[in-house]
């Protein structure tokens, strides 16, 4: 390697690149894993193979690497692999980056102009007995779940007409459908999204078209029993800036929001679209429908927190001061006319929130995220924000009671995943990786879900850090 990564806040420290690929069999635990867990854990993570082509780079742009924990008889086993995505071999090839700023082409090398750019980062994700890892500039590349090889770019065998495939696709627990779209459908900064359901085989079943209110980045979307919910904040992509070597996301607050809400079993024609002030939201713990009452449960902010977006768009916004009550119920009745929505607070702000796949789609009383207390220790860089979250979080969605687990003043952790139990009346449980800020170690917490207040039950050593991943998913056996 001819270069040194920048020295900015994306590759230094635990967001140093790792670009490990290992096998590490039998790792060592304190506690014990219970006997009933038997599956395995796939993340996503970036990690850039070179140094950026140009400095002013983001976490985001790492190449893809997928990690998967195997789980078994009390036992577990670690893999990592770069996903070999046309991008990666093409810079390996030249033993350098040629791939320049974040999303945009017409600042790569001229040897990579035309050819596919995608790195496959984002979210690993399991449907039809296949793994897909995903990134939402891109189709997603198919990985072998227990080698981790890497297959090829997936498609649905050229039968899906979008050139994007989101990294939040929604599972519907009872059916076995996986609901998902694209945006940016039909190519660069265009309008088009594509919302598509495969069926519980794999199959692709549906696809239909719409334009968005203008372009956005449209990261995550929420499905219902009864209804699909798109959600279009002002963090907008422009061709001509492209064009210009500029910046693929800008935040622009003018536009306002939208959130576009359409029956299940109906069509894009049905459509309504809500529009109100400017806010910015990347993920929803849930969303439910009661009658004509459509209720989303989110931590939205008043203003984008990306810093490399917030760079681009002339701001600087500290994330204490990026506003927004907290974890908040947003309820749009569409018995009613007008733009207008109810809000009720849950809790505490914070991100990556989930709940248990069976509650999907539901109405529900507890789920599960991360968030940044003070009191739980000094912030430390972790991840393409800044500063990482320091505590998981349980929440009692209908009662506001909080419980949580931090593991320590020096240690940020990880998105977490729910792994259902087989026991009648068991909550679960939440695994997540900690990163140690002052060794720059890892380990793998294991917590009873119902009790994340007791501490971990198993604590999974790990040889080497573990750089942040973006998103996980659980696969039982």
């Amino acid at each position: 390697m001819t270069q040194n990564y920048p020295d900015v806040f994306d590759f230094q420290g635990f967001n140093a690149p790792s670009r490990v690929e290992a096998d590490v069999y039998d790792l060592v635990i304190e506690g014990a894993i219970p006997g009933e867990i038997d599956g395995s854990w796939f993340r996503a993570i970036p990690d850039h193979q070179f140094p950026p082509k140009f400095a002013k780079d983001t976490y985001l742009s790492g190449d893809g690497m997928i990690s998967l924990l195997r789980i078994r008889d009390g036992h577990a086993d670690f893999k990592q692999r770069y996903v070999l995505t046309e991008r990666l071999k093409n810079d390996r090839a030249a033993r350098r980056a040629l791939h320049g700023l974040y999303r945009n082409p017409y600042t790569d090398d001229p040897s990579v102009q035309g050819k596919d750019r995608t790195v496959a980062n984002t979210t690993p994700v399991w449907h039809g007995g296949r793994l897909l890892m995903t990134k939402e500039d891109g189709l997603p590349y198919e990985v072998d779940p227990q080698t981790l090889e890497t297959k090829g770019q997936f498609n649905y065998d050229g039968r899906l007409k979008s050139q994007t495939f989101t990294a939040h696709p929604r599972l519907d627990d009872d059916t076995g459908e996986m609901f998902f779209f694209g945006y940016e459908a039909s190519g660069l900064a265009t309008r088009d999204v594509a919302f598509c359901i495969a069926d519980k085989n794999g199959e692709l079943v549906h696809e239909e078209w719409f334009e968005a209110p203008f372009v956005s980045l449209m990261h995550d979307f929420l499905v219902t029993k009864e209804h699909i919910i798109f959600p279009v904040w002002p963090i907008t992509a422009d061709l001509a800036r492209l064009k210009a070597g500029g910046a693929h996301w800008v935040w622009e607050p003018e536009k306002g929001s939208h959130i576009g809400i359409m029956p299940r079993g109906g069509g894009v024609k049905d459509l309504r679209w809500f529009h109100f002030e400017p806010r910015s939201a990347f993920h929803y713990l849930n969303a439910h429908s009661e009658g004509s009452r459509v209720h989303i449960d989110f931590a939205p902010a008043m203003v984008v927190g990306f810093p490399f977006i917030q760079e681009a768009s002339g701001i600087k916004v500290p994330p204490a001061k990026m506003g927004g009550r907290g974890l908040v119920r947003w309820t749009f009745d569409l018995a009613k006319p007008g733009d207008g929505y109810e809000e009720h607070l849950i809790g505490p702000g914070g991100d990556m929130p989930a709940v248990a796949r069976k509650d999907a789609m539901k109405d529900y009383a507890i789920g599960y995220y991360q968030t940044y207390f003070p009191q739980n220790g000094a912030p430390h860089v972790a991840g393409p924000v800044g500063a990482g979250f320091n505590t998981v979080a349980r929440i009692a969605v209908k009662t506001g009671k909080l419980t949580t687990y931090a593991p320590g003043p020096n240690a940020t952790v990880q998105e977490h995943v729910h792994i259902p139990s087989k026991q009648k009346g068991h909550e679960g449980y939440l695994i997540f990786a900690v990163d140690l800020h002052d060794r720059m170690g890892s380990e793998i917490h294991l917590l009873e879900a119902g009790k994340v207040e007791a501490g971990p039950i198993a604590r999974i050593a790990m040889p080497f850090r573990l750089r942040n991943q973006v998103h996980g998913t659980w696969v039982p056996a």
